[in-house]
């Protein structure tokens, strides 16, 4: 046998012909008195899921608190014979004898297997509840396990041919059409969606398997017909295992290259990023310096100013010292005649007091003239002193402006450096995206 197997059935609580749910799980668990047909009875494997103990008790737990409303009634319990469990049924060609005595065989065959578990969890979902094989018979099989989720908990929802069947029936009769012809039509809908069922899995997993959609016997093939269609039917999974490693090594490249496009991308961003924040660091301190130029022009400009305001300040000063000069040397000069007419005088009136009031009189002036041009004189001094140092000043106040300007005017040039040099790194804003020229590196400085 060389062509696929695959059945469903729906089971309740109560069972027909006594194959209730505990009896079935029961014999998925291989208790004895459910497993009289096995000779050597054996734990089953867990392929998939929870065990069979938890399967049956997930069961009855929702099978207990399942709810169906009649119309017009109020909300009951869901029947003992209603169907609450969905079975599947799937078997390779291959004995177990075969399968223990050859790697090879053993390792296609857990091929068929990771297939049927794929194709039962994209027909059922989360609904699927488990997948135990059975390793105590003459062929490899699986049973797989599905409990309804619906308040109801109705199996026979999940059952694509009582489905279908359901759906006409609940329809009607049509125009001129009794109830025998209804009943047959709903049969073809059942069988209709029962072939696109067993369609679904030849296409999933038969197929890539190298087994046949149907045996010989079902389309009265002869020998050497069925011969040919199983050679075919290799010669097809071949091809599709070609393909199939032809799929995987576009997929490994792509991903390959995709992952080397992102992380180049990546160290681009980063590079680019470290970049701009080097070009933005630049620009501050760029723009720190010219604030600080700009502060030391305007303290040495004021420093200037102040200096000159001095310069010009000590100049007066000297020129009202020298004034005051010359007014003194002008008195002392006069004083200094005053002696020889006051000693020509003083001749006549030695012994007169008012000889002596005047001599005291001019004693204090002559002393007061004196200290007064002393004075004269050190103010003069230290003015020029003052005046010197201004000039000095004035001077080194003129050349840090000139050398502040000199300053200024680099700064700025350093600044638009940066800005250009900020504009020619700045990354493009479109997102890298995967054209064409996939899997071509850069060009080096091109943007």
């Amino acid at each position: 046998m060389a062509y696929q197997f695959v059945h469903m059935e729906c089971f309740s609580r109560k069972g027909a012909k006594g194959r209730s749910t505990s009896f079935v799980l029961g014999e998925a668990r291989r208790d004895p008195s459910a497993s009289l047909h096995v000779a050597t009875p054996s734990p089953p494997v867990i392929v998939y899921g929870v065990g069979v103990d938890e399967v049956e008790r997930m069961h009855d737990a929702a099978a207990d608190a399942a709810r169906t409303t009649p119309k017009g009634g109020k909300e009951r319990r869901v029947r003992q014979d209603q169907n609450t469990l969905l079975t599947v049924v799937a078997s390779h060609p291959v004995t177990m004898e075969a399968v223990r005595g050859d790697p090879a065989m053993r390792a296609e065959v857990e091929r068929w297997e990771r297939l049927t578990v794929a194709w039962l969890r994209e027909q059922y979902g989360d609904r699927l509840s488990s997948v135990v094989r059975h390793e105590d018979e003459t062929r490899w099989h699986v049973h797989a396990y599905v409990l309804p989720d619906d308040p109801a908990m109705r199996a026979t929802a999940l059952h694509p041919g009582q489905s279908a069947k359901s759906a006409v029936m609940l329809a009607g009769p049509a125009e001129g059409e009794d109830s025998k012809t209804l009943n047959r039509r709903g049969d073809r809908e059942y069988k209709r969606a029962m072939r696109e069922w067993q369609d679904s899995y030849h296409a999933a997993v038969a197929q890539p398997c190298g087994l046949t959609r149907l045996g010989p016997g079902g389309r009265r093939l002869s020998r050497e017909e069925w011969q040919r269609e199983k050679v075919q039917a290799r010669a097809l999974r071949a091809s599709l295992d070609r393909a199939t490693a032809v799929k995987v090594k576009v997929e490994s490249y792509m991903t390959e290259k995709r992952t080397e496009t992102e992380s180049m991308v990546s160290t681009a961003a980063t590079e680019a990023a470290a970049l701009r924040a080097e070009a933005d660091a630049a620009t501050a301190e760029a723009a720190r310096r010219l604030a600080e130029s700009k502060a030391a022009t305007e303290a040495a400009k004021a420093a200037h100013a102040a200096a000159v305001r001095e310069q010009r300040k000590a100049r007066s000063m000297m020129s009202r010292v020298r004034e005051e000069a010359a007014k003194v040397r002008a008195a002392s000069a006069r004083l200094q005649r005053l002696p020889g007419l006051l000693r020509t005088a003083f001749d006549g009136f030695r012994k007169s007091r008012v000889a002596d009031r005047v001599r005291a009189a001019v004693a204090v002036e002559m002393e007061r003239l004196r200290d007064q041009a002393t004075s004269s004189d050190r103010r003069a001094d230290a003015s020029e002193r003052r005046a010197s140092a201004a000039e000095t000043a004035s001077r080194k106040a003129e050349e840090l402006v000139r050398t502040l300007d000199t300053a200024l005017t680099e700064t700025a040039a350093q600044r638009d450096a940066a800005r250009r040099e900020v504009q020619r790194l700045r990354p493009p804003e479109e997102t890298p995206s995967l054209g064409p020229g996939f899997g071509m590196r850069p060009t080096p400085g091109r943007r």
